[in-house]
């Protein structure tokens, strides 16, 4: 069951009204998707994208279904964007209380590490991991001084060293090299920014929304950007008793 569920459902949705998330890679798929489904919930939502027409058209959509949404340009490898959007979003919307990590680029598929372009390495890991890592240092003071505080990195189980290294894994015949690594590095990440605010009720986790039909993903993949959402948005959406520091698909822990 999720932090939603039973007799408390209604409380706890009512308790993140007003509250206010910034989705970075959200004008389209599995971004746009947590948008949509955070803004249901009465949060105001920030949809950030490199193109300032796709954010503000996608921002216009989910106005369009009566929710409070916003856009503004963010380049993730900018480090200028980020920082204008923070404090945009100190001055605009007085602080921020959810952060989700979703912009990411997988541009190696199918190579093996020996054949990997230093390039390509350097270009994944701009986006996946020093990107989401630029964003939230940047976002950090408000999200310490939220009364709620949550942190998304969209992860992937293709991050998983456990997985990566089990010939029994149904993962096992996939290659990415450059996404892979990135992606476990995001994991550390996650486990040493929820280690430094453990005792602030700051909450940090990764998730992996499992193979999903989006761009990234291409029609091949089995689940819609709906149930994709669900696990992201779950963990931004976390009662105060909710984990920090972990690592979930389908709303269970995944080895590391």
């Amino acid at each position: 069951m999720g932090p939603h569920s039973g007799s408390g459902e209604q409380v706890a949705e009512l308790s993140l009204k007003g509250m206010k998330a910034l989705v970075t890679g959200a004008n389209r798929g599995l971004g746009f998707e947590i948008s949509r489904r955070l803004g249901a919930l009465g949060i105001t939502v920030v949809i950030s994208a490199r193109s300032g027409h796709e954010a503000r058209d996608a921002a216009e959509r989910l106005k369009g279904e009566g929710m409070d949404a916003h856009s503004v340009i963010l380049d993730v490898h900018d480090g200028k964007t980020i920082d204008v959007t923070a404090r945009m979003l100190g001055s605009e919307f007085g602080g921020l209380d959810i952060l989700v990590n979703n912009a990411g680029i997988m541009i190696d598929a199918r190579v093996q590490p020996s054949e990997l372009d230093v390039g390509r390495l350097r270009e994944t890991f701009e986006t996946n991991v020093f990107g989401a890592f630029q964003v939230t240092r940047a976002v950090l003071p408000m999200i310490r001084a939220s009364r709620f505080g949550r942190i998304v990195n969209m992860s992937s189980s293709l991050g998983s060293l456990a997985m990566i290294g089990d010939r029994n894994s149904p993962y096992d015949a996939v290659v990415s090299p450059a996404y892979q690594a990135s992606k476990a590095a995001l994991n550390a990440l996650t486990v040493l920014f929820a280690k430094e605010l453990r005792d602030t009720g700051v909450k940090v986790n990764a998730a992996c929304p499992g193979w999903v039909r989006t761009a990234l993903g291409s029609e091949r993949a089995p689940l819609s950007v709906e149930e994709g959402a669900d696990t992201p948005v779950w963990l931004a959406t976390l009662p105060d008793d909710g984990p920090t520091g972990g690592f979930f698909n389908q709303r269970r822990p995944v080895p590391w």
